[in-house]
């Protein structure tokens, strides 16, 4: 369990990039001879080990976290709720919201414990935490979310929340990750017919940053600076038209000089209220177009280092829908004389779709340790072998004595 020490307000620019990709700125005798041998191979096999472990950068990623709402606006009835982490394996989940032996029963999730299992589809693979329905009784006993509209004034889509109940059409999942996965998308499960068991993924459009963190180069005698932390969310991909679903993005943030834990990611906690306050994109409208790769991206940050005493870096991202005028032949979302991607005008922003609150650990000053160079792995094998044999030789000396 990390403790937690306090939250220091650090204002950032913020840079993205529109869905055309425009940019946006906010912020020796026979046993000397062994024995001088045996030294030799140990002074080697030590000089390796010094190598593997040279630090390459510093700081030490501990793992993103994620709590976030979902309104389930599918127009099914959904009986669980699934998470697929690209690039990662099991060991890299580290809790769950509702998971067992968490600081919140598994009864704070209307779905109970997630499972985690791991996945390969020839060309990907990584972890689906998945929270399901029991769905072995008679379908009028199923446990499921309605599908419905719902604007939540912040993490009350569970059990704990005001005013959530069966008919409450939205809810609450989380998931802690010691390491960073390449994509994240997130589905509700609904009937694949009605009356069905069998249940098909649809399409949750609440967004999950991917973070990276750029240590800076130490000045020569003086400690290593902090490190620069980005976080990148993205919006769908094009299906049916040139450009994809259009989704407008409010972004919150905050540091803390402490790591926090999943279950700091809930409003009422004082971290979290605390990005609340501090508003780093008021609104943005991403949207995807096809073949332009540098479409539809925010990316928070930019090239401005954390505080020095920070630990971890909380975001707090809201998004909604956008009801303005679609081109009926490309899908490009369209705008009144006077409103655009960051100023929407009157009837431009629709439903909530849920909140992500994200949030990256990272330690100051504590070195990653590098994966060795074949060469590096070659010198430690060979002074562990020297090493083996010389002691081999020894004890063979002393027997035949």
């Amino acid at each position: 369990m990390f403790r937690n020490f306090g939250f220091p307000l650090c204002v950032h620019r913020a840079i993205g990039r529109n869905r055309h990709g425009h940019r946006i700125t906010n912020r020796h005798s026979a046993g000397r001879s062994d024995e001088m041998q045996t030294r030799w191979l140990v002074s080697l096999t030590a000089t390796a080990v010094v190598m593997v472990a040279a630090p390459t950068a510093a700081t030490t990623i501990f793992g993103s976290l994620g709590n976030f709402d979902a309104v389930n606006d599918t127009g099914s009835v959904a009986h669980g709720f699934e998470i697929e982490l690209e690039g990662i394996n099991i060991l890299d989940v580290t809790d769950t919201f509702g998971g067992p032996g968490r600081g919140f029963p598994e009864t704070v999730e209307r779905y109970g414990a997630p499972t985690i299992t791991s996945y390969s589809t020839g060309t990907s693979s990584g972890v689906r935490v998945t929270y399901r329905a029991d769905l072995s009784g008679d379908p009028s006993g199923w446990i499921g979310t309605p599908s419905g509209v719902y604007s939540t004034p912040g993490e009350s889509c569970w059990t704990g929340g005001s005013g959530y109940g069966p008919s409450t059409p939205c809810d609450h999942f989380g998931v802690g990750l010691s390491a960073n996965p390449t994509k994240t998308t997130y589905s509700w499960l609904v009937e694949a017919t009605p009356g069905s068991s069998v249940l098909i993924n649809a399409t949750s459009f609440v967004l999950a940053p991917t973070w990276t963190v750029t240590p800076q180069a130490p000045v020569p005698g003086n400690p290593a600076p902090p490190p620069v932390v980005e976080a990148r969310i993205e919006a769908p991909d094009p299906i049916d038209f040139d450009f994809g679903t259009a989704i407008w993005a409010k972004v919150f943030t905050t540091e803390v000089e402490g790591a926090v834990e999943l279950e700091d990611l809930l409003r009422g906690n004082p971290f979290l209220e605390q990005a609340a306050q501090n508003t780093e994109i008021e609104w943005q409208l991403l949207q995807k177009e096809r073949g332009n790769p540098l479409s539809g991206i925010l990316e928070n940050g930019d090239a401005a280092p954390v505080g020095e005493a920070a630990e971890s870096v909380i975001r707090r991202y809201e998004f909604y829908k956008f009801t303005g005028f679609y081109d009926p032949e490309t899908n490009e979302a369209r705008f009144d004389l006077g409103f655009g991607d960051t100023n929407p005008g009157p009837n431009d922003v629709g439903d909530f779709i849920g909140a992500q609150n994200a949030a990256l650990n990272f330690g100051p000053a504590a070195p990653i340790r590098g994966v060795p160079e074949p060469q590096s792995w070659t010198m430690l094998l060979l002074g562990f072998a020297g090493v083996g044999t010389m002691a081999r030789r020894k004890r063979l000396a002393v027997v035949a004595a």
